[in-house]
């Protein structure tokens, strides 16, 4: 139990560090007109993703580690981090965890976006399904898929919604500025 505690430290850390490079990313991109769509759904979004890592770990407090399975998911969730932060690393200053368009700004085509557009959340699919299940933890790993399911329905059609406008130049008007820091 003590090294899946250490797991679920390390992704929070992540999760910080990812926060870090969201918030310097959007000052880049308000400088250079950044708007912010879909804010609406960030809390829950923010919320869902604390939520994972607190339901892991009291999971796994009443659960039985199976090393088999443990060994493979967690094989599964190094594999989304690459790819998450290979992602991060493609879009660059562009990358962030809200939804934000800097005007004409070509579409990224480059690293894991040359095959698919949302690769980012084959990540978060992946991990949010594979990091309970390194210490057996079926019901958060069902309940979190099941949410970010939801989630990701409003997400991606927030995300297609504001790059369609961007690339064809008639952006809608964007969310209110957000109260709390990225």
């Amino acid at each position: 139990m003590a090294a899946y505690v250490l797991l679920i430290l390390a992704v929070a850390v992540e999760r910080l560090a990812e926060l870090a490079v969201s918030r310097r990313n959007l000052a880049w991109a308000r400088r250079r007109g950044g708007r912010e769509y879909g804010f609406g759904h960030y809390p829950f979004m923010v919320a869902l993703h604390i939520g994972l890592l607190v339901a892991c770990l009291v999971e796994a407090a009443h659960s039985r580690f199976v090393p088999a399975l443990g060994a493979s998911m967690l094989v599964v969730v190094v594999l989304a981090q690459m790819l998450r932060w290979w992602c991060i690393t493609t879009l660059g200053p562009r990358w962030n965890t809200r939804i934000i368009v800097v005007p004409r700004l070509p579409l990224v085509e480059a690293g894991p976006y040359r095959w698919m557009h949302h690769p980012n959340y084959v990540a978060v699919v992946a991990e949010g399904i594979a990091l309970p299940l390194v210490h057996t933890g079926w019901i958060t790993a069902a309940g979190f898929t099941v949410a970010n399911a939801a989630l990701l329905r409003v997400r991606i059609a927030s995300e297609n919604a504001a790059l369609a406008h961007a690339l064809a130049g008639t952006l809608p008007p964007a969310s209110p500025p957000a109260a709390v820091a990225p």
